[in-house]
């Protein structure tokens, strides 16, 4: 019984073999596929030709295994350090959520000085730009820091 689907395996290998063809573009590179309609230039290659591959180049790890006498932080002593960590993170985004208050508040003052078309004046606009901009770089500021609260265990 075993003999059966080996037997059907090898008559139906010589009709899995794909055609190959060579294809070079304007540039000059040149690209192996079994896609016919890649493109013009393709060329079919010969089945007699021997198969020959390359292989890949070993991986190598950019990450060190750590040596043995490095030394270790205590469970308790890493749980005090990430709580100092998470306390000053949150004490920074306080203090950046309270300088995007500001920051917003300035920028509507700066816009109620200024009625209708005049608001899209050039010369507005420079006037206000350095406002806005300041708002964005606390809203960044903001994100990070959540983020960053956000990766602590």
């Amino acid at each position: 019984m075993r003999t059966l689907p080996v037997l059907l395996l090898l008559l139906a290998s010589p009709l899995a073999q794909a055609q190959v063809f060579k294809c070079v573009d304007a540039n000059g590179a040149v690209t192996y596929t079994n896609d016919r309609n890649q493109g013009r230039g393709c060329k079919q290659l010969s089945d007699d030709q021997a198969v020959s591959s390359v292989p890949a180049p070993p991986k190598r790890s950019s990450a060190q295994p750590t040596p043995s006498n490095f030394p270790r932080v205590a469970p308790d002593a890493q749980r005090a350090r990430d709580d100092t960590r998470r306390q000053v993170l949150e004490k920074e985004l306080a203090t950046e959520e309270a300088a995007l208050a500001e920051a917003q508040k300035a920028v509507a003052e700066q816009e109620g000085r200024y009625q209708g078309a005049e608001r899209r004046l050039p010369v507005v606009q420079a006037r206000l730009q350095p406002l806005r901009d300041t708002v964005e770089l606390h809203q960044r500021n903001i994100e990070a820091l959540r983020k960053e609260l956000g990766n602590l265990k």
